[in-house]
């Protein structure tokens, strides 16, 4: 196994540039606050953002609980990947995360200066400190379940492979506000998520009123996100069961496009055809 490094000042657009560094490298796993993702999926490993103070967050970038450690390292032993890119702030802190994860001495050690202009820098630096944003190098839907409620937005990254098939090589990096952010932590209302159940309901025919939406949050250390109970009334003559999936469907689908919170479940309760 090849292993190679980037390292860089936080905020520097280490994150950011890592995808495109694999793909121009033929790197195939990447290891970045504490997190091992192999060909665009996260398979092991729980984010450092995801965690509620910044000594935490190091600490977890750093594999310093056992448990992580070895989750991490199993994960590696089954991927098999040849190559990995460890991303850390300094040339020691990703020599601890080589140690700790028992990795090969790296091959190459490669600095944010080297493939990020001065400007691209400083720009990655503004949306750190005005924005609160961070880059996690893989899909929003492989994080999701850990960032209920913390996405900003996923960026797809399309390369040119040729001609014949100019966009076929897609990647996609998310950003998120991790919870030790200075903006602090927020939640939504029942009465915005019942709203949005409206709307919802204003564009179905077969929903003749709701009557109640309960918001119920889960929260645990790799899995978190809302559950929703809806209690609505339907119209007669519809394929019930068909209506009733397809209503729950879209309030999941609905919620999570304009709150980018998780939704674990949706369960409807009907009390009348009407």
């Amino acid at each position: 196994m090849k292993v190679f490094t980037l390292t860089g000042k936080s905020g520097t657009g280490k994150s950011f540039q890592a995808v495109n560094l694999c793909k121009q490298m033929n790197i195939v796993g990447i290891i970045d606050d504490g997190l091992f993702i192999c060909r665009n999926k996260v398979v092991g490993g729980i984010s450092a953002k995801r965690q509620p103070t910044k000594i935490g967050a190091v600490k977890t970038a750093l594999f310093t609980k056992d448990e992580h450690c070895q989750d991490v390292k199993k994960a590696i032993a089954r991927t098999d990947p040849d190559s990995i890119l460890v991303i850390g702030t300094s040339d020691g802190m990703v020599d601890k995360i080589i140690d700790r994860l028992e990795l090969p001495k790296p091959e190459k050690r490669i600095y944010i200066e080297d493939i990020a202009s001065e400007e691209d820098r400083e720009a990655a630096g503004k949306y750190r400190k005005e924005l609160g944003q961070h880059v996690i190098p893989a899909p929003t839907f492989q994080i999701k379940r850990q960032f209920s409620g913390y996405f900003m937005s996923p960026m797809r990254i399309f390369k040119d492979i040729g001609s014949l098939y100019p966009w076929r090589d897609v990647s996609e990096k998310s950003v998120v506000r991790p919870a030790y952010s200075y903006l602090g932590r927020y939640n939504i209302s029942e009465k915005v998520m019942t709203d949005i159940v409206d709307c919802i309901k204003e564009e179905s025919s077969f929903v003749y009123e709701i009557l109640k939406v309960i918001v119920t949050q889960q929260q645990e250390a790799t899995h978190e996100g809302i559950e929703i109970y809806v209690v609505a009334n339907l119209r007669y003559g519809e394929n019930l069961p068909k209506a009733a999936e397809k209503f729950q469907r879209d309030i999941a689908n609905k919620i999570e496009d304009m709150t980018a919170f998780n939704v674990i479940k949706v369960d409807l309760d009907i009390r009348d055809v009407i």
